[in-house]
């Protein structure tokens, strides 16, 4: 899979800076944690994730304002930037990478229809990026889809 290849060079890349990871997942479920533990060897990068499916997960666990939740939703670039630095400061890593979306089949709507993913990711001494996708397919391709592209996004910011 092409993730697990994404993972590994997104762990030599972390590794090589003496950086650690973890991940903020809502539409992925832990696919990004999962592509990641593939990989052996990557405990020493890889501190650990949150799927934060639900928003009280988001706001209890990754310090996403219920303000910002209630504004914006849950799918937005504003609670994915939230949970980047949520998750760093849960989790204790240097690097964050994070998504909220929707997979599908249901859940969305004609101003964020299904396969709209917002993705992020967070490294020290680097803004934030945090992107919006469209991801056709059914929910297995939106996840995949999500996962890949939140690797390269972490990817292109550590190289």
């Amino acid at each position: 899979m092409i993730n697990v290849e994404l993972a590994e060079k997104v762990i030599e890349a972390l590794r090589s800076r003496g950086l650690t990871l973890c991940t903020a997942e809502s539409c992925t479920g832990g696919n990004i944690a999962h592509s990641i533990t593939e990989v052996a060897g990557c405990s020493d990068v890889f501190m650990g994730g949150v799927v934060s499916y639900d928003n009280s997960v988001k706001h209890n666990l990754l310090d996403v304002s219920n303000e910002t939740l209630e504004f914006y939703g849950a799918v937005s670039a504003q609670v994915v930037t939230q949970m980047l630095s949520g998750a760093c400061k849960a989790v204790g890593a240097d690097c964050a990478v994070a998504t909220s979306g929707i997979a599908g089949p249901g859940g969305g709507t004609p101003e964020k229809p299904v396969g709209t993913v917002w993705i992020g990711a967070r490294m020290p001494g680097k803004a934030p990026r945090v992107v919006l996708e469209h991801f056709p397919g059914d929910r297995a391709d939106v996840i995949e889809a999500a996962t890949n592209a939140a690797l390269r996004l972490l990817l292109d910011m550590v190289i």
